[in-house]
């Protein structure tokens, strides 16, 4: 009993899609412009950053670091200003 190889291309014949009628990234502007929740990182990022989950974890603890470094730098309001050596008295 011979057994026949299966097809590489796995599509049904009536899914026939003519490619060379398509535009690439034909929404990107019109997306851009109203607004949306769509970011284009830029290449260099796209190599450390694969997935959105790793971008969310990096802008989190981004957000985490500036929140806890904002309460350490803020002056309470009775603290008198520091002065710079070599500056005014």
């Amino acid at each position: 009993m011979k057994v026949e190889k299966q097809s590489i291309d796995d599509l049904r014949p009536e899914y026939d899609f003519d490619y060379s009628k398509a535009t690439r990234g034909k929404y990107c502007r019109q997306l851009l412009e109203k607004g949306s929740n769509v970011v284009i990182l830029d290449p260099d990022i796209v190599k450390v950053f694969h997935d959105s989950a790793s971008v969310n974890k990096a802008l989190r603890s981004l957000l985490e670091l500036t929140r806890s470094t904002n309460r350490l730098t803020k002056r309470s309001p009775g603290s008198p200003k520091m002065q710079v050596p070599g500056g005014e008295p």
